[in-house]
């Protein structure tokens, strides 16, 4: 007769790189850097380190609660989507209720690190941010609106917020046009993915633009969405927080979108469509990246 060993349990390392990936870390990088920048331009340099490591670890804490909890919720959907497949969750690595768990201690353990270690301001906006994701986005506006990733993405621009509350214990207006920068960043960047995962979209039932409007217009969705984009990333100029650097690179990094995006929506391939949303990404992360320099600089 044939034996048959019961599985093995998970190793250490494995439930780690289960539970780590449930944070989806490639996010949350560019959340963080977004946050350091934020701290550099209120601060016009460098803030203290010991506040710098606060503040990102807290706010580390707060994406991977809410991405977490996010897994946890569209735990249905992802199991259907051939991206989301090879998550801990459908892929039984993570039981349904640990990711749970792990998603609340997170987010508390993010709000009692930034209280303590920052300042009360920034841990209540980092909080509010969990809240707005896991229940507005997520169980609400993701499953019921193709306005789902605009209105969600305010998310996603909080940590700035967050980064500028940690060093002047205030939200000035220099962070309100950090945070409609990212906010009017989100829609063209989804949109360019979800032209790409436009049949997964559709299996799954979520009303993403491309699925309920058509890929026309969600084109013109994305070029009117990076026109307001660019416009606003010279807000900080306007306002004199900062100067001829960053402006620079902000027509150029906007040249280079608008480009992307006209192309796409003459071509319609989704080749290009990829091409934009990964070229969308190093715009955000260069843009921030010169916001830094520029006030160094100054």
């Amino acid at each position: 007769m044939l034996k048959v060993s019961a599985a093995s349990p998970p190793t250490l390392k494995a439930s780690a790189a289960a539970y780590l990936a449930l944070m989806k870390p490639h996010v949350t990088i560019l959340l963080l850097g977004t946050t350091l920048a934020a701290m550099t331009v209120a601060m016009g340099g460098m803030p203290a380190l010991g506040l710098v490591v606060a503040t990102l670890v807290g706010g580390a804490m707060a994406a991977g609660s809410a991405n977490a909890i996010n897994c946890y919720w569209d735990r249905d959907i992802d199991r259907v989507m051939g991206r989301t497949r090879g998550r801990p969750l459908p892929a039984g690595r993570i039981s349904d209720t640990q990711a749970l768990i792990f998603g609340i201690i997170l987010g508390a353990a993010s709000f009692a690190v930034l209280a303590i270690f920052v300042n009360l301001l920034a841990a209540g906006l980092a909080l509010a941010a969990i809240l707005f994701y896991v229940f507005v986005y997520t169980m609400w506006l993701k499953r019921s609106t193709p306005q789902n990733i605009v209105i969600g993405g305010a998310a996603g621009a909080v940590p700035v917020l967050v980064g500028w509350a940690a060093v002047t214990h205030s939200v000035g207006l220099a962070a309100v046009w950090m945070f409609l920068i990212i906010f009017l960043w989100t829609p063209p960047h989804f949109w360019a993915l979800s032209l790409v995962l436009k049949k997964d979209y559709e299996r799954a039932g979520v009303p993403m633009l491309p699925v309920v409007r058509g890929e026309g217009e969600t084109h013109k969705q994305i070029l009117l969405y990076t026109a307001l984009l660019i416009a606003s990333s010279l807000g900080l100029v306007v306002t004199h927080t900062l100067g001829y650097i960053y402006l620079g690179v902000a027509l150029l990094l906007g040249a280079g979108l608008l480009a992307y995006a006209i192309h796409l929506a003459r071509t319609r391939t989704l080749k290009n469509a990829h091409a934009l949303f990964w070229f969308s990404n190093y715009y955000l992360a260069l843009l921030f990246a010169a916001m830094v320099v520029d006030r160094v600089w100054r």
